[in-house]
């Protein structure tokens, strides 16, 4: 047990992942009685959702600084974390509009799991995003509801500043006492998977399997597109400078990104990279990497984009006008609300399915295919968070273009 305890999460999940296949393939009878197992992660998971979500984005809203500097660097950045994450998350929807995840198979139809869609028009769609009274809002657990009024709060106490220091400070708190409880479910996550992965195995078709392999390979080839071309190429537009040079420059935390697969581990070597190739000035790295590395999640976004097509195919829900731009918000909204989440991936994308109005059973799913897209996404966030560093500091006139250029 000790042994296992020293394995990262995300090994330990995969174990999950393995022993669930067995599970499933040798003894489906086995596989129901261990149901109850991945019933009550599932719902650990729901309880999650309301305050994580509600603290969390609040909290790292009040973190972006004071006004005054959230008008010169910190807007900035906070722009490109915007901008880049809805752009991510557009090239999600598209791809899947291309390749059409979910269409395949129409398992997920089945009068078990099928949810009724309300038919919104544009209008009426993104009114309903306001709260009227956000309690309700919460007992309902209507996600996006809380997030407008997080958005909201959020902004409130940062512009109230030191007047509001006390709430602030509770709400930070809170936000990390919901993070540990996080940490705790998360610990069960190998069980509550690997009972989950047993019960689909049983009851999953091959036509459905190839549906999420079909997924996985887009959701890769998409965040390869991103990396190579719309990164060096913003640098050259927005930045003036060579895209082909800072990709060279950055790849020693991009493989640390892609080998970790953790943003927080390679920070450091971001930084580094950031003065010392990239010739980017403390007062500007010092603020946009720690900033990025909790918010700029520019592979989840990605993420979110195809996932909402894939789903709503599944599903059989309409794609509208009015619920691609609700994608694409969930896709900014969500990438920062997911900072600092352990487990990120299936907590996040469980309020990805309840946000939709969705059931959890395609999360088994994607926590299954999430070790084999989650390199790819941690490659994309740092790299984003350099690339939009190094276009501000140069805007600015503050980039050492000798150390640059070196």
């Amino acid at each position: 047990m000790k042994k296992l305890k020293k394995l990262s999460l995300g090994t330990q999940i995969l174990i999950g992942i393995v022993i669930g296949l067995a599970i499933g393939f040798l003894s489906p009878a086995a596989a129901e009685f261990l149901s109850p197992i991945g019933d009550v992660f599932l719902r650990m998971l729901k309880m999650l959702i309301v305050p994580l979500v509600f603290f969390s984005i609040t909290s790292g809203i009040c973190k972006m600084g004071d006004v005054k500097q959230l008008t010169s660097v910190g807007l900035r950045f906070v722009l490109w974390i915007v901008a880049t994450s809805g752009f991510a998350a557009a090239v999600g929807i598209v791809a899947g509009f291309i390749t059409k995840p979910g269409t395949g198979t129409t398992e997920f139809l089945d009068a078990s799991v099928q949810v009724e869609e309300s038919t919104y028009n544009f209008i009426d769609n993104v009114i309903a995003w306001f709260p009227d009274n956000i309690v309700v809002s919460m007992y309902n657990a209507d996600m996006l509801q809380i997030i407008v009024f997080s958005l909201f709060l959020g902004v409130a106490l940062l512009t109230l500043g030191e007047k509001v220091a006390g709430l602030v400070s509770f709400i930070d708190q809170a936000s990390e006492t919901m993070l540990k409880i996080t940490e705790f479910v998360m610990a069960f996550s190998p069980f509550g998977i690997a009972s989950l992965m047993a019960t689909m195995v049983s009851t999953v078709s091959s036509a459905t399997m190839m549906e999420v392999i079909g997924f996985m390979i887009t959701d890769n080839i998409c965040a390869v597109l991103i990396l190579f071309i719309l990164y060096p190429l913003l640098v050259k537009v927005l930045g003036g400078l060579d895209g082909i040079r800072f990709m060279k420059k950055i790849t020693a935390p991009m493989i640390v990104a892609i080998t970790t697969t953790s943003s927080a581990a390679t920070l450091p070597v971001s930084i580094r990279t950031a003065e010392e190739k990239l010739g980017v000035p403390e007062n500007i790295y010092g603020f946009t990497l720690p900033l990025g590395n909790t918010c700029g999640m520019n592979g989840f976004a990605l993420f979110v984009g195809l996932c909402c097509v894939f789903a709503s195919n599944l599903y059989g829900f309409e794609l509208t006008f009015s619920r691609i731009i609700q994608f694409v918000f969930l896709g900014i909204i969500l990438s920062i609300g997911a900072a600092g989440v352990k487990g990120a991936g299936v907590v996040m994308s469980t309020v990805l399915m309840e946000s939709l109005g969705m059931p959890l059973s395609l999360i088994p799913i994607l926590a299954a295919i999430w070790p084999t897209i989650d390199p790819a996404h941690t490659v994309l966030n740092n790299v984003g968070d350099l690339a939009g560093t190094v276009i501000i500091s140069n805007r600015l006139g503050k980039l050492d273009k000798d150390v640059f250029n070196s």
